[in-house]
Parts: structure tokens; C-alpha cells; sequence
């Protein structure tokens, strides 16, 4: 079984990170508002980048790590520019591009925009 950390474009412009074991169904609670809180309050809701881990605690670390990252960053990731990752990292002087991924040799899930 693989699970997922995911990325969507809410309404308004504002990002929404997540992880889940089943990412078709998540994406339906998503659309239809049945997940209470941010993006509910935020739809329409757009599927921007997904990754699949072979773990849980990989797709949750991988959540954390993308929430702490900065806007351009995270738009970065979606367009899958690992070096403008690797530059915004040591511009904030941390070394996060070594763990922005457990699998950089696969490569983020394409996603149809």
C-alpha cells in the first residue's frame, strides 16, 4: 500500500498540504467540503503535486517538511525545479534540499492541471 503527501491550490491562492493512504478518495472528501476546516472554507480546491511513500511516517514527515517551506519554494516543488529548491534552501541557510524527498530518483507523481 503506498501513501500520499499532496499539495493543492485552494481558492484564493493559499496552499493546503496533506497526507493520506488513499489519495482518489481524500480527493473527493476535498472537492465535495467534507473535510471540515481550511479546505472547506477554501474551494474550489486543485491537485497540484502528489508524491507516494511506502510508508505512513514517510508521507507525514514529508507533510511537515513541505509546511514549513516558503511559498516559492513549495511552487518550486510543483513544477518539480529541484534546483530552485536546492538554491532556497541555502539561501535560508538550511540544508533542506538533501530531505526534500525520499525518492528524488523517481520523482513527484505528474499531476493533470
Amino acid at each position: 500500500m503506498a501513501f500520499w503527501t499532496y499539495m493543492l491550490h485552494c481558492h484564493g491562492g493559499q496552499y493546503y498540504t496533506g497526507d493520506t493512504g488513499d489519495l482518489e478518495n481524500r480527493m473527493a472528501q476535498h472537492h465535495a467540503g467534507s473535510i471540515p476546516g481550511f479546505t472547506a472554507d477554501r474551494l474550489p480546491v486543485k491537485l497540484v503535486w502528489a508524491q507516494d511513500f511506502p510508508t505512513r511516517y514517510e508521507a507525514l514527515s514529508m507533510e511537515r517538511r513541505i509546511k514549513g517551506w516558503s511559498r516559492a519554494k513549495k511552487k518550486a516543488l510543483i513544477r518539480g525545479d529541484w534546483k530552485e529548491i536546492s538554491r532556497l534552501a541555502k539561501s535560508r541557510g538550511k540544508d533542506e534540499a538533501s530531505t526534500g524527498s525520499a525518492r528524488t530518483d523517481e520523482g513527484p507523481v505528474p499531476v493533470k492541471r
